[in-house]
Order: structure tokens, then sequence, then C-alpha cells
């Protein structure tokens, strides 16, 4: 096998691109902010070959969760509290919308003579979710919950039918499933709550009840990282 390429499908063959690996173990902690990193170093911790490791790194800077400077190598990055404050702005907005257009959707399913089945399908995915969510809670396993409320606004996204929203909820997936990881120990439990609030309103057709909550949701989550974390 060449030194760059990368091992056949087979023991290894069904893991996640190292992007994302990389990316978890940023989010998670595993690779603190700080923390220097080389295409060597990475190569030999995932076992993967320097070409596939290279593009991850690009990928994961162009993010931001990667910060590289000529002749000082790459560095996990740390997340700008002004940087923060931002994203949160920017959910708010986002995220009321998708949940007032959610509202209006299922309202529109209520009234329709032959259901949409993939809707159907998507909100029972969000079920799912909110389940897991709670079992998780319930088990004290706060962890599994950084990546269950990412699934959960994008499930949302996905109710509300909006592609423009959805896209831009899935570029911020990564940071918002950054800060909530940080965060997660302290504002876990109660965020984790508000969610159901937010999905009665969405099954009760209730869209300026269902964007009020979410703007609320997502406001709070801002103050309460911004209380901790703020220089």
């Amino acid at each position: 096998m060449p030194p760059d390429a990368e091992p056949a499908a087979g023991a290894g063959g069904n893991r996640p691109p190292v992007e994302d690996e990389i990316r978890r173990d940023i989010i998670f902690g595993a690779l603190p902010a700080g923390t220097r990193i080389t295409e060597a170093s990475l190569a030999r911790r995932y076992g993967r070959s320097r070409v596939p490791v290279r593009e991850a790194l690009r990928a994961l800077e162009a993010e931001g969760f990667v910060e590289s400077k000529k002749y000082a190598g790459s560095t996990v990055a740390r997340i700008p509290t002004d940087e923060a404050e931002d994203l949160f702005a920017v959910r708010e907005v986002v995220e009321a919308a998708t949940a007032r257009r959610a509202a209006r959707a299922h309202a529109a399913q209520l009234a329709a003579g032959a259901p949409d089945q993939a809707w159907w399908q998507a909100r029972r995915e969000v079920a799912a979710i909110l389940d897991a969510g709670d079992a998780a809670v319930a088990a004290g396993r706060l962890e599994l919950l950084p990546e269950l409320n990412v699934r959960f606004h994008l499930g949302v996204a996905a109710l509300a039918g909006s592609r423009s929203l959805t896209a831009l909820l899935r570029q911020l997936a990564g940071k918002i499933e950054w800060l909530y990881a940080a965060d997660v120990d302290n504002r876990g439990k109660d965020s984790w709550a508000e969610h159901r609030r937010i999905m009665a309103a969405v099954d009760a057709g209730d869209a300026k009840g269902a964007g009020e909550l979410m703007q609320g949701h997502v406001h709070r989550s801002g103050t309460g990282y911004l209380s901790r974390f703020a220089d």
C-alpha cells in the first residue's frame, strides 16, 4: 500500500471520516484548546494516513476548530467570547423562524386530506430524539446530550421544510455542539426539558408560541454560556 493511501474497507472500513473523529475529540475535550497538533501525530492517533488527516485539518480550520500559523503549526482553537455571542444571536433569529415554520407545517399536515408521510416520519424521528434525551438525563449521561441537542434542532428545521434554514443550521451545527458540550453540566437538564415545551407548541400549530419558546430557549443557553465563559 502506498504510504499515503487510506486502508481498504474492512475492520476499519466502516469508521467515520477522520475529520468527524477529530472534531468530536475537540468538542468533548479529548483534544483540549491550545493543544498542538500535527499531521503525523493525528495520523498515529487515529490510525489513518496523512493525506486524509491533512484534508481534515484544512476543513476544521475553515470551520474554526483549528488554528494554523506559518512556522508555528496547528493548534486546537478556542472559541472567542465575542464569536460565541454572535453565534447565539444568529441562532435566536434562525431557530425562532424554524420553530414558527414547523408549527405552521404541523397545522397544515393536520388539515390535509392526505398527510405527507415523509413529514410525519421526520416528526417521529424528533420524538425518538426527545425520548433518547430524556433517557440520557434520567441515567445521568449528560455527555450524550450535545449530539442529541444538535439532532433535535436540525429535526425542527426539517419539520419547517426550509432548505435555506436547514443549511444555515448545518453550517453552525459543529459550533453549536461545541458550545453545548462546554456548558452541558450547568444547563443540560434544564435545556433539554425546554425542548418538550417547544414541540408542544409546534404540535399545537402555535407558530407565535413556538417561535417565542425557541428564541427564549436559545437566549437562555447563550446567557448561561457567556456568564460562565466570558472573559
